[in-house]
């Protein structure tokens, strides 16, 4: 994506190998691996990165564990981790051992202890646990603007300053709620409203049942945002992945507005380059 020459070129060659080593593993024995583990609202994800920090496995699992960025089925949780864990090393044939993890922004004193149990629980020693949009910056690598993690329960917002965060914020409001509309505006069972969202060929159609509450979201960047100079807001997240978000939030914000090709899964790739311990024995 390139929008008045930002570019996310890096991240998106990043995110397209990471898809092609999910459906084909990349099994070439590297000496180490690194294990970021995303628990989201809508979606579970696990990224395994190699030596050079390239994708070399990964697995994701839509799941119903985490709500509004707190774990709510716990041993659910666990049990869904520990399945992508085994699955993983057996196509990498190695056993994964540190993983990092990462929580929404400023949820530290209520969920940090929760996401450290679930990740040790499923068989990882963590090494690391660090807010989601600082996780994804680790990807996208913005010196200056806000990095604006959209999940499915959560908006999580951490402003940058000379490639240092000075403010981090999350608040309820994501993807579950554009399910919610869907399901509202459409008779649908909310499962099935899920699923309509995740195809693309409905954004066209869906975005203006929508544009509330993305302009919630907006409203929610713009409270954050007040009193910080920030030239850009980067998006990242699975909800991003619905086309035109980012014009409205442009739009409401004022602020110039950018997100990857496919943002879904760049903050679990931040994650996975915060782990620094040898993930393969």
């Amino acid at each position: 994506m390139s929008k008045e020459g930002i570019t996310f070129e890096e991240c998106d060659s990043l995110v397209k190998e990471f898809e092609r080593v999910v459906k084909n593993p990349v099994t070439n024995g590297s000496s180490v691996y690194y294990t970021g583990v995303d628990l989201g609202t809508a979606c579970v994800v696990v990224a395994v990165l190699d030596e050079n920090f390239k994708p070399a496995a990964g697995a994701y699992r839509y799941a119903d564990v985490v709500r509004d960025g707190m774990v709510v089925d716990y041993i659910g949780a666990i049990r869904i981790v520990r399945e992508m864990k085994e699955e993983l090393e057996e196509k990498l044939g190695c056993e994964l051992l540190y993983a990092a993890a990462a929580i929404p922004p400023g949820t530290d004193e209520l969920d940090s202890g929760a996401i450290k149990n679930v990740v040790q629980g499923a068989g990882f020693e963590i090494t690391a646990l660090l807010d989601e949009p600082t996780a994804a910056n680790a990807v996208l690598k913005i010196k200056n603007g806000a990095v604006v993690d959209i999940g499915g329960g959560t908006t999580g917002i951490s402003i940058l300053k000379d490639g240092k965060v000075v403010y981090v914020a999350d608040e309820a409001t994501g993807g579950t709620h554009f399910s919610l509309v869907i399901s509202g505006a459409y008779g649908l069972p909310f499962g099935e409203a899920e699923r309509y969202k995740r195809d693309p060929s409905h954004h066209k159609e869906l975005l203006p049942v929508l544009k509330p509450v993305v302009e919630k979201i907006s409203s929610i960047i713009n409270r954050h945002l007040e009193g910080h100079q920030v030239e850009g807001i980067y998006l990242v997240g699975g909800t991003c992945c619905l086309a035109g978000i980012e014009d409205i939030i442009e739009k409401r914000t004022g602020i110039p507005t950018y997100k990857p090709d496919n943002p879904m899964f760049v903050t679990p790739l931040g994650i996975a380059r915060s782990c620094t311990q040898e993930a393969c024995e």
